[in-house]
Order: C-alpha cells, then structure tokens, then sequence
C-alpha cells in the first residue's frame, strides 16, 4: 500500500512541472527559475540532514552525488528548456521524454540485472502510445520547430541532439541512483545532489545571458511549489524508488506524466480535451500497470 500511494503521489507531482513551466515563462527565464528552485531543496535538504545528525557524502561518494544530481535534473531540464526556447515543439519535447523509461529498462539490463518480461515490454510500448496520443494535438498541429526562436541562428540538428543528451541525462542520473549512492542518508544526498543540479543551470543562465525575473505572487507561489513538492518531494520519491526496486519499473510512471499534465490543463487552464488524448490517457495506465506488473 506504502508503495502505491508513493506511486500515486509522484506521478502527480512530476506532472505538474509542465503547469510550473507554462506559469513562469512571462516572469523568469527558465535557468535562473531552475537556479532559486535547486538552490532552495539544497537548503531545505541541508537543515533536514543537520537537524537529524545524518553522514554527509565524502569523497569520491561526494563528488558521484554531484553528478548525479547535475544529470537527474540539472542537464535534463536545462538543456530541455533551451531546446524549447529554440524553437522545438514542447509536444516533440515530451515525446523524446517519453522515451526515458525505455531507455532505462534497456540500460538496466546489463548494468544490474533487471530483466523484464514480455509483457512489462508490452505495457512499456503501450506507454509510449498513449503518451504519443495525449500529445497528439502538439505533434500535428505544429511543426517540430516554431518558424521563430530566440536563436535563429541555432541549427536544427544542435537542437535536437541536444534534446536527446537531455534524456539520456535523467536516464544516467536514475540508473547512477542504484549504485553505491543508494547506502547515503537520502536527506543529505538530496541536498548534495540538488546542489549539483543548481551549478548546471547556474552555467546555463550565465552562457545563455538570462537575466529576466519580474516578482510576482504567480512567480513565488511556483517557486514555492518547485522546491518543496517538485525537487523536494517528487524527485526524492523517484529516487526512493528506484533504490529500493527495479529502476525501469519505477520510471515506467513517468508515461502518465503527459497525460495528467493535459488533465491538469483542462481542469486549471480551460484547455480543450479531446477524445483521442482521453483514450491515450486509458492506453497509457493500461501500459503502466502492465509495466509494473
């Protein structure tokens, strides 16, 4: 029961970092937004360790928990959000984050022995599927690039390989968790790993020249939201779910990320909602459970 209501909350969570995105963008640039919000669960995660007492990461365990946390998040989201500021379609964008919990199930196989069966595969391209249908709407009635971006001069291919580093990023930031990493005070490494996601974006923010943050209640209410629930709560249960059981399993939740985002936009944001996106909400709970079956 602990472990599905841990499921439920996460995927929740994770899905409202799409709603956060869309809300800052005429406030903040993304980096220095990914900056306040890193920095902010660093802390929180600091005064939980030094409250509680807990080991710190040392060493060569220091230096893999920073890394770990710049791929989990830090190069994840700040080279997806470039590359959507490049003009790539944020459908296109959430499709090739789609592919994560493929990519890990491949990955997971040689490096920790985790075999899934025909059907867990099954429920993994079922995911991908109704993910694709959600987004359906993003992927046809848009090109893959908006005729405009921030950089024109930024050639396609930089951005779309960009795009995919990005994924192949959360892909090794999750897999690193199941490694020595997993035996750290989960508190500590928290706040170490959110550290090293902040340094990623803080050097994003600088080579990009973002200086855009226009205070408004909108902005900290998702500032708010970003670091106690987003970094804070939802990471750390991936995290506590992947060290305490298959990765791919756990990342397979990621499919439904998509589609709650499209029923979050319909409930808060007066998003239309058609049949196609509802039935690929269907189709991709169906690959989920069959995923983690």
């Amino acid at each position: 029961m602990r472990v599905v209501f841990s499921a439920v909350v996460f995927v929740v969570l994770w899905s409202t970092g799409f709603v956060v995105a869309r809300a800052i963008k005429p406030f903040a640039d993304p980096n220095l937004f990914l900056i306040a919000r890193f920095g902010g669960t660093a802390l929180l995660f600091m005064a939980a360790a030094l409250f509680a007492r807990v080991e710190w990461p040392t060493g060569r365990a220091l230096g893999k928990h920073l890394i770990a946390g710049a791929l989990l998040q830090g190069v994840y989201l700040g080279a997806g959000y470039w590359a959507v500021a490049q003009g790539m379609s944020a459908g296109i964008m959430a499709l090739l984050g789609a592919l994560q919990p493929l990519l890990t199930a491949a990955a997971a196989a040689p490096l920790f022995g985790e075999r899934l069966s025909g059907r867990s595969w099954t429920g993994m391209l079922l995911g991908l599927a109704g993910v694709a249908l959600v987004l359906e709407p993003n992927l046809t009635g848009s090109p893959a690039f908006a005729a405009q971006g921030h950089a024109g001069d930024v050639p396609q291919w930089l951005v779309v390989g960009v795009s995919i580093a990005a994924v192949c990023a959360i892909t090794a930031g999750t897999l690193i968790q199941k490694t020595s990493l997993s035996k750290a005070d989960i508190r500590s490494a928290s706040s170490v790993q959110n550290f090293g996601a902040a340094v990623v974006v803080l050097v994003f923010a600088l080579a990009l020249g973002e200086h855009r943050w226009i205070p408004s209640p909108v902005l900290w209410a998702s500032l708010a939201w970003g670091i106690v629930m987003l970094s804070g709560v939802s990471v750390t249960l991936l995290v506590w779910m992947v060290r305490r059981g298959d990765a791919s399993r756990a990342t397979a939740l990621l499919f439904l990320a998509p589609p709650l985002a499209a029923l979050e936009g319909y409930i808060g944001f007066g998003e239309t909602l058609s049949g196609i996106q509802v039935a690929g909400f269907v189709v991709a709970l169906i690959g989920v459970l069959l995923a983690r079956s």
